[in-house]
């Protein structure tokens, strides 16, 4: 067989996935206390992707895959129940800062280590069928795990959404859609892996060339992410500080629900989520309570979060602007009904209304 197409996908894949590790690591961030934490989830996906490097050295340097293909099976699986635990508690501190704790790293790392030795027992004490036959089922074992890693991440990342939905008027889960995105990215990914490390040798090549434009996104996400960062840190911060002293709040419906009724009659009457970055702290302050009630009264008579019921006055706004003032552009409408993306508010006018804010305006 000709290795040539093998060892040049390998050399390819290897030489990106270095760069990409040797930036993450020691790359710089704004000097700025809150940055710490996107460092420390920087340097642990570093850390996977040096992992995998030195994987794929030893395949390009001793073609191990080609000399013992079960030792290689070993290895490649062995090297993925780490990265799957590096790859998800990277991305899960950037939710969550609290995630990662010397406690859950030792467990994980004892489960690494005890997967990793059965996989050598069965490697060491078996042969033919019954050690592909273990081999198969450490596999299904690393599937498994990655799986709930993914689950994991998954719930973090939604309790995270809902955080912002239903606390800022603006869109900013769209910061972090990148990481759902890249989760069921690295699931689907990860199966694969899984299911082409016992395919024959002249299709590994296009195992190894499908991980190019997945440390792609990998890398550019995270460059994008630092744009970002600083204010979804800032947020999570705050948020999570306010709930702490606001859960525990009394929940007399009836009374509280009357007097947010009243005094959100003037407010809407006034056109005052037309402001631009409105929080639902900010409008609990005005209406003389406090931000658990207006969350709950919200959710209970609308039955949408805070950003979906203000994001649904500004475009019955912007409707009305868009009849009435037909020498604004869609984009002066856009910002005087608060919406400070004018993608966005194309994004969510043409959802609810079935068009673009233009071609309604013409209609």
């Amino acid at each position: 067989m000709d290795y040539t197409l093998y060892n040049y996908s390998l050399t390819t894949a290897l030489v990106l996935m270095l760069f990409f590790a040797l930036y993450f690591v020691t790359a710089r961030t704004p000097e700025k206390p809150i940055f710490s934490n996107y460092m420390r989830s920087r340097r642990i996906m570093g850390a996977a992707l040096l992992l995998l490097s030195a994987n794929y050295s030893v395949h390009l340097c001793c073609g191990l895959r080609f000399r013992s293909p079960n030792a290689a099976i070993l290895m490649n699986i062995s090297t993925y129940f780490l990265c799957y635990w590096l790859f998800s508690s990277a991305l899960t501190a950037l939710l969550d800062r609290t995630y990662l704790t010397r406690h859950r790293f030792t467990c994980h790392i004892s489960y690494w280590m005890l997967y990793t030795a059965t996989a050598c027992c069965i490697f060491a004490t078996t042969q033919g069928i019954w050690q592909h036959t273990g081999l198969m089922a450490m596999a299904l074992c690393l599937l498994a795990y990655g799986i709930m890693l993914s689950r994991r991440l998954i719930l973090t990342y939604r309790r995270a959404v809902s955080l912002f939905d239903d606390t800022h008027s603006e869109h900013i889960a769209a910061y972090i859609r990148w990481m759902s995105i890249f989760t069921w990215w690295a699931l689907i990914y990860g199966v694969s892996c899984g299911v082409w490390t016992f395919l024959p040798d002249k299709y590994v090549f296009v195992w190894i060339l499908s991980s190019i434009p997945f440390y792609i996104y990998l890398y550019c996400s995270y460059m994008n992410y630092l744009l970002f960062y600083e204010q979804v840190e800032s947020i999570l911060e705050s948020e999570t500080a306010t709930t702490d002293d606001t859960d525990t709040a009394s929940t007399d419906i009836p009374a509280y629900h009357a007097t947010i009724e009243k005094n959100l009659k003037g407010w809407l009457a006034g056109n005052g989520f037309t402001r631009q970055g409105l929080t639902i702290e900010e409008l609990a302050l005005e209406l003389g309570t406090n931000r658990t009630y207006l969350s709950a009264y919200i959710k209970a008579t609308f039955h949408v979060s805070f950003r979906e019921w203000i994001a649904a006055h500004r475009i019955e706004y912007a409707k009305q602007l868009l009849m009435e003032e037909p020498r604004k552009t869609v984009a002066e409408v856009s910002e005087a009904s608060g919406f400070m993306s004018l993608s966005y508010f194309t994004k969510i006018f043409t959802e609810k209304e079935g068009s673009s804010p233009a071609k309604w305006r013409k209609h």
